[in-house]
């Protein structure tokens, strides 16, 4: 998911408003529980022992102000988690506060929204519409304009071949609905490629 959203900040800075982003959940915690079927992770209490939730419950709070201020805050909560120097914790609601100083948003709105039930309530019906209607079963997972989708599995490219790498993409994966999978053999992969 990190190397997806630095590859596609990079792209909508290219294409500025010719191009919408909207990034939807999907919870690897509710996929990876072991739990039985009923077990619905955006249905518990314990926030505190669900890493991801706290995560995006505040991504959400993010969300209600703006569509900017949320791009800045889901950014840097993926560098911050998987390309900074240390890993930050997706359970940390201080942490998720601090970040969200960082990139300008309102922090006490911010807290006061993250305490609103309907954001986990709208976790759920994310994440179920992305697996019952598309789907998904991890992350990111793209669903085009015209109702295709796909799975991809990615490092950054260099900035300078991120808007035609896009452009491939999409002639691909977006307007080819008969590709089922496209997987370069391992190990290595991809050769040559750090």
């Amino acid at each position: 998911m990190h190397n997806a959203a630095v590859w596609l900040d990079n792209v909508k800075r290219a294409y500025g408003e010719d191009l919408e982003l909207i990034w939807r959940n999907f919870s690897l915690e509710q996929v990876n529980s072991g739990q039985d079927a009923d077990w619905k992770a955006w249905e518990q209490s314990d926030l505190d022992e669900r890493s991801s939730m706290v995560a995006a419950i505040a991504a959400g709070a993010a969300q209600r102000q703006g569509e900017e201020l949320f791009d800045k805050f889901h950014l840097a909560l993926l560098k911050a988690r998987h390309g900074g120097k240390g890993r930050i914790a997706l359970n940390d609601e201080d942490a998720m506060v601090d970040l969200a100083g960082e990139v300008g948003l309102d922090v006490d709105q911010l807290r006061k929204d993250m305490g609103d039930p309907d954001l986990q309530a709208v976790v759920g019906r994310d994440h179920e519409e992305a697996v019952e209607k598309y789907g998904a079963f991890g992350t990111p997972t793209f669903v085009f304009e015209n109702g295709n989708t796909a799975y991809l599995k990615t490092f950054v490219p260099p900035e300078g071949d991120s808007v035609e790498f896009f452009e491939h993409f999409l002639a691909i994966m977006a307007h080819s609905p008969f590709v089922g999978e496209l997987k370069r053999p391992q190990p290595p992969w991809p050769k040559g490629v750090s």
